[in-house]
Formats: structure tokens, sequence, C-alpha cells
């Protein structure tokens, strides 16, 4: 976690969205970064886990976490309160990105970016065979498919890092019109 908050650049007071916050496990670490001068948004569709993030805040005595339950196409994040919008090992499970990126824009500041961070096509194959799934091989690579959710909500990638050896960071921000 803290590599990766290094490169995407998360600093004392500012306030991120985290979206498919889950149980915490990268809310904390963020948490702890921005410091009592920030704010993170930790957005999930499951209530539970939501509901165990929370607890753990409580015992690990941190308070600038706020739970948002959303929806799967619209975070409900507040208007244009976000300095950045992140999510890890998210976007490969979404089934329509696209809308959820285009109901996340009015809630980010100007010149706010999205961060992604999601595993190379091995890494999502390797998840997929252990459920069980079969590997379609005519699936679209997560490259791909994080350009078309970019161009449908009305996102553009201005870089992709590859410093972790099993994941890609994308920095998105919002297409000027």
């Amino acid at each position: 976690p803290e590599k990766v908050m290094d490169a995407i650049g998360v600093k004392p007071g500012m306030t991120i969205g985290e979206i498919g916050a889950g149980h915490g496990r990268y809310t904390v670490h963020l948490a702890r970064r921005v410091g009592n001068n920030g704010r993170i948004l930790a957005n999930d569709i499951d209530k539970n886990a939501l509901s165990a993030l929370r607890e753990r805040c409580q015992r690990e005595n941190i308070v600038n976490v706020e739970t948002i339950l959303g929806e799967e196409e619209d975070p409900l994040f507040p208007d244009k309160s976000l300095d950045m919008a992140f999510m890890v090992w998210v976007f490969h499970g979404l089934d329509k990105p696209g809308p959820l990126f285009k109901n996340l824009k009015p809630s980010l500041k100007p010149g706010a970016l999205l961060v992604i961070v999601d595993p190379i096509d091995s890494e999502i194959d390797k998840e997929r065979e252990h459920a069980g799934e079969k590997l379609d091989p005519n699936r679209p690579t997560i490259k791909q498919r994080v350009e078309k959710a970019a161009h449908e909500g009305g996102f553009e990638i201005i870089r992709i890092d590859d410093i972790l050896p099993k994941d890609y960071i994308w920095f998105l921000k919002v297409k000027d019109i």
C-alpha cells in the first residue's frame, strides 16, 4: 500500500473516495496517509462489509473514514467533494463500469483523478479459474475494458504505470469537452 500511495500521490489533507472499499484493506492505509485533516469516503454496495469497516475503524481509532452505501452504477459520493477517486482490485469485477464512471464525475473536484489499480490479465484469469469460471478467450483485455469504460464515462486515460509486478495503475481525468 505505501508504494501504491506514493505512486498515485496520496497526500495529507486530501479527500479520497474509495470505490469498493469492502472491509477496508486499503481504506485504513489511505486514512492514515491523508491524516486528521483529510478524509476517506469509503464506498461499497455491500452494507455488511461497510459495517465491518466501521467496526475496524472504531477498533483502530481511525476517525477520518465515512462509509457510503452506493449502488452498482453510482457511488453516491457528494458533489465536488473528492480530490481523488480510487479503486483497487474492483474494476475487473464490474459489469457496467461506464455508467459508474459517468455517475462519479459530479463528485470530483476540478483536476481530480480517478485512479484504478487492477491486475494484469493473467492474474484475472487465475482468479476466475479459482472461482470455477470458464475462461473466455475472446474476452476483452483489462486494458481494452478500461479504455471502453473511460470513453463511455467521459474520462481519458492520462497514464498507465506498471511499477507493480502483477497490477496496472491507471490515471484518468475527466475528458475536456
